[in-house]
């Protein structure tokens, strides 16, 4: 299944304990706790690990959304 964080978001994932190992963005005021929690973390408008996509912010969500589209796209 296609997972997809916006914004702060990203503590879902590291509450669920799958951030680690993971490339993923989020709102830069939790990078610091996405990096403790062991994901590599890029600033990028969106970034895409396997079925997990992520990104940084409102601004950012007509590349989100083309990214969640194409993940879904391919899982038909």
């Amino acid at each position: 299944k296609v997972v997809a964080a916006i914004c702060h978001a990203g503590w879902m994932l590291i509450s669920a304990g799958i951030a680690q190992g993971k490339q993923l963005t989020s709102y830069y005021s939790i990078k610091d706790d996405m990096v403790n929690a062991g994901a590599i973390w890029q600033d990028k408008p969106v970034v895409r690990d396997h079925n997990l996509i992520t990104s940084r912010q409102p601004e950012d969500l007509p590349q989100f959304c083309q990214e969640i589209i194409a993940a879904l796209n391919e899982t038909k």
